[in-house]
């Protein structure tokens, strides 16, 4: 795919390309008529788009978005839930978790775009991503416990790296919702952007990130992603595993070159 082409996984997921090379990916939730809700369908099409995009190495940088005015995704498809039998239901929770593992476990870094409702699973595939810009209409939260299950997407084990584990607690408890502003402050989200702004901030976040080495890009995520909750000597032998990886590379000499040639860099990307 080159800049702005868009390839279709199933009914309800595409991915665009954007900016020059279309280096920069933008993963598009498009199920309007149930405002994102994940039914197994949809659950097998974000795994299948996050196959291709994680063996893709012209990708460098993932926006997860949504075309729903008044909703990044509500979460699971209750209404498909309800009429699974038990035994159908233990039978789709690998493709389930393939989904929120997919986003989790792209190697390229990730922001959500996150505008009206993120809730539930929807808010887990946002906590998958590295960053999360949402705009001032964003309501979060982890619901699950009052409709008698919990967080299945991620969610006990994400928001505790993000907040803490007792905010996290209180969060997940209560399954109380959060507008955009306490969401900011609590750290559920990175950035506010203006009403109906998330998606193009975090189009140019990701432009600036896209802008640097793909495989330093890479590198940097995996170090953080395998070094958090690590002890401090654990985690500088991961970062020196990752810095060797790129220390090689044609990445490196030509972001060198570049730098003391005083020109952009073309990077090869490996």
């Amino acid at each position: 795919m080159g800049g702005n082409d868009e390839a279709r996984f199933g009914e309800f997921v595409a991915v665009r390309r954007h900016g020059e090379r279309g280096v920069v990916a933008e993963l598009v939730l498009d199920r309007p008529k149930a405002m994102n809700a994940v039914s197994t369908e949809m659950a097998r099409s974000i795994s299948a788009a996050c196959d291709a995009l994680a063996a893709d190495p012209g990708v460098r940088v993932v926006v997860l978005t949504s075309t729903h005015e008044r909703a990044f995704c509500v979460g699971a498809d209750l209404k498909e839930r309800n009429s699974l039998t038990d035994a159908e239901l233990v039978r789709q929770r690998p493709t389930t978790r393939g989904a929120y593992g997919g986003v989790l476990e792209l190697p390229m870094p990730t922001i959500a775009a996150v505008h009206g409702f993120a809730l539930g699973g929807g808010f887990e595939l946002a906590l998958a991503c590295d960053v999360i810009v949402a705009d001032g209409t964003a309501v979060v939260g982890l619901p699950e416990v009052s409709v008698g299950v919990i967080p299945g997407g991620g969610g006990t084990q994400l928001l505790p790296r993000r907040v803490g584990a007792a905010r996290a607690a209180e969060l997940i408890f209560t399954a109380r919702r959060v507008e955009a502003a306490e969401a900011l402050s609590l750290g559920l989200v990175d950035e506010l952007a203006p009403a109906g702004e998330d998606r193009a901030r975090a189009l140019e976040l990701a432009a600036a990130m896209a802008a640097n080495s793909p495989v330093g890009l890479r590198a940097a995520k995996r170090a953080l992603r395998l070094g958090h909750g690590m002890d401090l000597a654990a985690g500088l032998e991961i970062e020196d595993a990752a810095w060797r990886t790129v220390a090689f590379s044609g990445d490196r000499a030509e972001g060198v070159a570049a730098f003391n040639e005083k020109r952009k860099p073309e990077w090869p990307g490996q």
